[in-house]
């Protein structure tokens, strides 16, 4: 959202009057207005321990519990001095605050109305379980929707997500973490209208609380894992010089398949790292031969040929890889059984080797190497079609030819033109696209 389209801007405008329309009736509304500073307080106080801790989710009991003690525009005021003020990694960060801001509003504000519609106020009030539970699991679940609604639209319009999958997946993601936030905003405001008062309804948060950290720690522990794979592809970058900034390319191209082919986004996610790690191997391989201008002798070839299996020893011990590591092991495979390390033939090799295979072939064909100079994309995009059911799978050709027409090629120019190419020959008994 850095260079925010104008149709996301009008969307983002339009969210925020409605987001406006919600907290118009504060005026005539019966508002105890203690609780909603309270609250508002609490919930910033949060939103600051979440940017000390560096975590990007949302922590939902407090705007929950607001929707189950107070009416629906006043629940809605909540919301805004924690959003408001909430960590934004990402430009423009002011827009970012007030989308957040304004569809959370939305979202407390239609949570707090089905909850009031439900008459669940009254059971929260006389503690009457398990009836206050259906006013409470419609709640959420109306908060969830209209959260899920909102988001969709802002990948369509700012991201230029396709519309049939930008709503795909929000609202099951969502879902469970909202459940269990829900509960907690349920026994907060039960507490709250009990005898014990505020002080026993903050007691809820500390269990809460625990359970954000660990999962703090997990997005940190995933940061870490990304850090170190970022660091062993800059260093396969700076050993293979004419090579820079390939493997990312390579991961952006097998995210773009994957995406085409309609697999989940856990899944793109791992494609994403088979890309990016598809390379690693190289680490192994003598950096003369890596760099070697001049044609490869039949024994060097066979060297540099080793470097899948080198990659799968480096990785196979990273468990949150998955599939990525039998990427990493057959992407030089081919459908005809000539590729390396094992000969592999069709449905032998695995899928996500067989997305990297063409993700890989086709930024080979279109970056200058110290061999030979780069291909106009649709031009790469014929010989992948040509060598498709020997060399590549059709359909993950017909996947990266779609997704191109739909979305265009934009890697980040990191390629080294300061090297002119010298040809290499090729060699004897490889046809097709050489990689």
């Amino acid at each position: 959202m850095e260079a925010v389209p104008a149709r996301a801007r009008v969307y983002v405008t339009c969210v925020v009057l409605g987001a406006l329309c919600c907290l118009l009736p504060l005026p005539t509304a019966r508002t105890p207005w203690w609780a909603v500073v309270l609250l508002a307080a609490l919930y910033g106080g949060c939103e600051r321990v979440a940017a000390r801790w560096r975590f990007t989710g949302m922590f939902c009991p407090v705007l929950l519990a607001g929707a189950f003690l107070l009416p629906p525009s006043a629940a809605a005021l909540v919301v805004l001095p924690g959003a408001l003020l909430s960590r934004v990694e990402q430009r423009p960060r002011w827009l970012r605050r007030v989308w957040r801001a304004a569809q959370l509003v939305v979202g407390v504000w239609a949570a707090a109305g089905v909850h009031r519609a439900l008459d669940g106020r009254d059971a929260v009030l006389a503690s009457d379980f398990p009836y206050a539970l259906g006013p409470a699991a419609a709640a959420v679940l109306a908060f969830c929707l209209v959260l899920t609604v909102l988001d969709g639209g802002i990948l369509a319009l700012a991201e230029r997500v396709p519309a049939r999958r930008a709503w795909r997946g929000l609202l099951v993601r969502s879902l469970a973490p909202v459940v269990v936030h829900g509960l907690a905003g349920l026994m907060m405001a039960v507490l709250w209208r009990s005898r014990y008062g505020p002080v026993a309804a903050l007691l809820v948060l500390l269990p809460m609380c625990v359970s954000w950290w660990v999962f703090a720690q997990y997005h940190r522990e995933r940061a870490a894992h990304q850090a170190t794979i970022r660091a062993l592809v800059q260093a396969v970058d700076i050993k293979d010089g004419y090579t820079r900034g390939h493997s990312e390319r390579v991961g952006q191209a097998s995210m773009m398949i994957a995406r085409e082919l309609g697999m989940p986004d856990e899944r793109v996610e791992v494609l994403r790292f088979a890309g990016i790690l598809h390379d690693v191997g190289k680490l192994g391989v003598p950096t003369r031969l890596l760099r070697k201008d001049g044609p490869l002798t039949p024994e060097e070839r066979r060297v540099i040929e080793l470097h899948p299996e080198y990659g799968h020893e480096m990785v196979r011990g990273i468990s949150f890889l998955g599939e990525a590591r039998a990427a990493v092991l057959h992407h030089h495979e081919r459908l005809d059984g000539s590729g390396y390390p094992y000969g592999l033939v069709g449905g032998q090799i695995p899928e996500s080797a067989r997305v990297v295979a063409v993700a890989d072939a086709f930024d080979a064909m279109t970056s200058t190497r110290c061999y030979s100079r780069a291909r106009p994309v649709p031009v790469a995009l014929e010989e992948l079609e040509r060598c498709a059911g020997t060399q590549f799978d059709p359909l993950m050709v017909t996947a990266l030819v779609r997704a191109l027409s739909r979305h265009g090629w934009h890697p980040a120019v990191t390629a080294d033109e300061a090297h002119p190419p010298r040809p290499r020959p090729p060699v004897p008994g490889r046809p097709g696209v050489r990689r």
